[in-house]
């Protein structure tokens, strides 16, 4: 058997300095290549297992029924994207405990207690057992009891650090709404107290007009001293959250914001810089150049805000008014779908491309998954270096809403 020695160095990690030496318990060696072969064959089952995980979730713990949206039909769907991610990444456990810090620190915000975990462990070994038939063997169970002990160990403790510090939850009033376009809102809110974000991340949102489920957004402006930030939301087709945001909310109403998230599209060094969003993918980038009027060294800065058509280039003037504080801004819309547009028109990365080589500049891209990875092929064909690239990765460690890392996260 292959033994994972990586996933034992994490566990060791994991006792030394997020539990301690007193609770430090001798393990086995955790087979990767099981629990990959394994996964595999459930996966292969489709949408009868999370049926199956959540029916046996709720039959044997039915008040836990009651922390979970009424549609359950995209929770389904997100468990089996946690687990193929979690399975995947066995052999990096280590490099994944800050994610799973991250994302126990957020689930504060579903008030999950420590005791809910073990039900969730119980619902997840009693599906794998049922879909492995004849392959599930005291072994293979020891496998998967340690490999979700090691997730849902390390999202406790953070939780309970966390506890200690932050609330589970920020309340926002809603001060401006203003839409936009027919698809496009942005929205001014006002945090009771400082919510602590860097400018590139992104918040969780709840409204009470649908409850229970939870949507990750970046604001667009760096942390201010009055608490104000703001979002920017396109609706989605079937999108329910992002409907009631654009159509719905009124100033006053109140939302729920979870704990800052991600990382990988925050400032902190001192390069020059291409920004390249596309949609409302432009919010985080926003928010990096607040960050920059601040600085007391200038940098030079291009933007390039991608869109379908001139009328979705919703946040122009915003921008440039934002020439003044970054005296190095160079602002650049582009359109994709627009022949009228007298400015630059094709793909936004295309475009920025053909405004220069970028080799020495650190290039940040935000937009949709498409958009995100068509850009930075064309990027690395082009010769940038890979490590001079930011973006998040949603469909990986940094978004779980998007990824469906965790079973207990929902939205």
């Amino acid at each position: 058997m292959q033994i994972a020695v990586t996933l034992r160095c994490c566990l060791d990690h994991l006792s030394d300095n997020v539990f301690g030496p007193a609770r430090r318990e001798a393990r086995s060696p955790v087979d990767t290549a099981r629990l990959r072969s394994s996964w595999n064959t459930v996966a292969g089952f489709g949408g009868g297992v999370p049926l199956f995980f959540y029916s046996t979730l709720f039959l044997t713990h039915p008040h836990l029924r009651e922390m979970f949206p009424a549609g359950m039909s995209a929770q389904r769907d997100k468990l089996v994207r946690a687990l193929g991610k979690v399975v995947a990444s066995v052999d990096e456990l280590e490099a994944a405990v800050p994610f799973l810090r991250q994302l126990g620190r957020d689930h504060r915000k579903f008030t999950v207690p420590a005791d809910h975990y073990p039900a969730v462990g119980q619902a997840l070994l009693a599906t794998l057992e049922h879909f492995l038939g004849d392959e599930w063997n005291p072994d293979l169970a020891a496998d998967w009891s340690a490999a979700y002990k090691l997730v849902a160990d390390v999202m406790i403790a953070a939780a309970g650090e966390s506890a200690h510090t932050a609330p589970p939850w920020w309340p926002a009033e809603v001060v401006r709404h203003e839409r936009r376009s027919l698809e496009t809102a942005v929205l001014t809110l006002r945090t009771d107290r400082p919510l602590g974000y860097r400018p590139g991340q992104s918040v969780s949102l709840e409204t009470s007009l649908r409850p229970k489920i939870w949507r990750y957004y970046s604001p667009a402006t760096a942390p201010r001293e009055d608490n104000l930030l703001e979002l920017h939301v396109r609706m989605v087709d079937g999108g329910a959250v992002s409907s009631a945001l654009v159509q719905a909310i009124r100033p006053g109403d109140l939302l729920r914001l979870g704990a800052p998230i991600g990382g990988r599209l925050t400032l902190d060094h001192p390069h020059d810089l291409v920004l390249i969003s596309g949609g409302t993918g432009l919010a985080p980038l926003k928010a990096l150049l607040g960050q920059i009027a601040n600085e007391p060294r200038p940098r030079r800065v291009d933007l390039f805000v991608g869109a379908r058509t001139a009328r979705d280039l919703y946040d122009m003037p915003a921008l440039q008014a934002l020439g003044a504080a970054v005296p190095n801004l160079r602002v650049v819309p582009v359109v994709s779908d627009d022949p009228r547009f007298a400015g630059p028109q094709g793909a936004v990365g295309e475009v920025a491309l053909c405004h220069g080589s970028w080799q020495n500049r650190k290039v940040y891209v935000c937009g949709s998954p498409a958009m995100v990875t068509a850009t930075r092929n064309l990027l690395y064909g082009a010769g940038v270096p890979d490590e001079h690239v930011h973006w998040e990765d949603f469909a990986g460690y940094q978004d779980p809403a998007e990824a469906g890392i965790g079973f207990l996260t929902r939205g």
